[in-house]
């Protein structure tokens, strides 16, 4: 078995206007997110395709894992999608904006 390379970018990198893809559970999206991101859960994203848009996207999780695994998907699919390497714990250190769901101080989960 072989994997195919998937395209990937550093959080500092991201444009601040990226179309931004969260594929994390709920509680950890209520913790800390990126305000703008669009949140649908890994485990969704098949079934939710139609929600996203037609820009490149920028798809982030927890660590990189999970968004990679939707990354390649969306490129099988014909997609312009690219990983945020170190996802959110990359985010959080490059001081990029974050939010949290209930208004508290936002951290990654």
């Amino acid at each position: 078995m072989f994997h195919t390379q998937v395209p990937t970018v550093d959080a500092a990198s991201v444009p601040a206007d990226a179309a931004l893809l969260d594929v994390r559970e709920q509680d950890e999206w209520d913790a800390g997110h990126v305000d703008s991101a669009l949140h649908i859960p890994i485990g969704e994203v098949v079934a939710r395709l139609d929600e996203l848009p037609d820009d490149r996207l920028f798809v982030v999780c927890r660590v990189g894992g999970r968004s990679a695994q939707v990354v390649q998907y969306l490129v099988a699919q014909g997609r312009d999608a690219v990983n945020i390497e170190g996802g959110m714990y990359a985010w959080e250190a490059a001081g990029r904006p974050m939010a949290s769901s209930d208004g508290s101080e936002p951290f990654v989960l």
